[in-house]
């Protein structure tokens, strides 16, 4: 645990009922002209509406971008910057998931010619804030409203890599969960364990504090009690407003500490064979908690008086596996794929995957027990 922490959040975060409502009282000051970052899908959905209607009480004047590509790479990413320096906008409205998010958080630093995405990935400090950003997520899940990062990949890496700076952490953010009432229900159970994933990567990491503990406890407990329900039920609207919720507080979690070594071994297997994000989590999460839990029983156990006190168990060590054991019941539940086959990932890739996973060191050092090259295998070779 660390012994020197601190808590950095958004500038404003508006939640709870018709919270876009409160647009206006967040972009009166922000200027008069607004990039809309979003992708097409989310456009056509109709969701934009309500945001659109808000800025025209403002001021009416916004230009879109729509073609943002999901989990994008560097270059496509410094392709959406570069339209935004073209148009003339004074602030950014990001309406979408964590794509669109990370992709607004790069241009709202990358508004000069000083330094580009590429140039971030080596030395994100040189980042610094041009333009204030207000998140609206679509997803319930990356948390990217919260934290100061935006995730790239670097195709001749074939890795994901986090650039991260407290410049892009957001002015403003709108939690409403109309926004999230009609997503496709493999979207938000791919997203909805990545949310599980940071809570508990985060209240086991190396880094951990009492900040970042109060925040993953809270939304650990959140998202066990609400993921299935709002992912296997439409109109199931409370149990998706606390999964929003959820999400929000574990991206609080990875600002004040980080997250481990699911996140670290997900990264290539996004990065080279472009599986979504949320669902090599899902495949990596049991193995690697089982690969934790002699490092984590304690805070395993912990996790378990928190949520089911009265399930049964009595030892450190039962507790313990009851939570393992419910991650994996929570990801088949959800039928959220296991293994890497049909991805067509295969032993043949194991040694560039073991590679790849060993340089996401950023993350790796979190982990509570040492990952060895051969422990990356072995725990590769599980999910094959």
């Amino acid at each position: 645990m660390q012994k020197k922490y601190v808590l950095k959040m958004p500038g404003a975060v508006y939640s709870g009922e018709n919270a876009l409502d409160s647009m206006g009282e967040i972009l009166k000051d922000w200027g008069t002209k607004a990039a809309v970052f979003t992708d097409r899908g989310i456009r056509e959905s109709g969701l934009l509406s309500p945001v659109f209607a808000q800025l025209e009480k403002l001021s009416g004047e916004y230009v879109i971008f729509d073609e943002l590509a999901a989990e994008p790479t560097c270059d496509q990413a410094q392709d959406a910057v570069d339209a935004f320096k073209k148009s003339g906008a004074e602030f950014i409205v990001a309406v979408g998931g964590g794509s669109v998010m990370d992709t607004a958080k790069l241009a709202s630093v990358l508004a000069t010619d000083d330094y580009s995405v590429r140039d971030l990935l080596d030395h994100p400090y040189m980042a610094k804030k041009c333009v204030k950003t207000l998140m609206i997520p679509t997803t319930a899940g990356t948390g990217a409203e919260a934290t100061p990062n935006a995730i790239v990949a670097v195709p001749e890496k074939e890795l994901k890599v986090g650039i991260v700076n407290d410049a892009m952490i957001a002015d403003g953010v709108i939690l409403d969960a109309r926004m999230i009432k009609s997503l496709p229900g493999s979207i938000a159970a791919a997203t909805g364990v990545d949310a599980l994933c940071h809570a508990i990567e985060c209240f086991t990491s190396k880094k951990r504090n009492p900040f970042s503990d109060t925040f993953a406890l809270q939304a650990f407990e959140m998202i066990v009690k609400n993921i299935e329900k709002a992912c296997d039920d439409p109109g199931a609207m409370e149990e998706k407003s606390n999964m929003l919720l959820a999400s929000f507080y574990a991206g609080v979690a990875i600002t004040a500490s980080g997250t481990t070594a699911v996140h670290a071994l997900s990264y290539p297997l996004g990065g080279k064979y472009h599986i979504a994000h949320g669902v090599s989590n899902a495949i990596l999460l049991a193995p690697v908690m089982k690969f934790n839990e002699p490092a984590c029983r304690a805070r395993f156990a912990l996790a378990y008086d928190r949520l089911a006190p009265d399930a049964g168990a009595v030892t450190e060590a039962e507790k313990s596996a009851w939570i393992v054991r419910r991650m994996e019941e929570i990801v088949e539940h959800l039928n959220i794929p296991r293994s890497l086959k049909e991805f067509g990932v295969g032993r043949e890739d194991l040694d560039a995957l073991v590679a790849a996973g060993m340089e996401v060191t950023r993350l790796l050092v979190n982990n509570m027990r040492e990952v060895t090259p051969e422990d990356a295998r072995t725990i590769y070779l599980e999910i094959m």
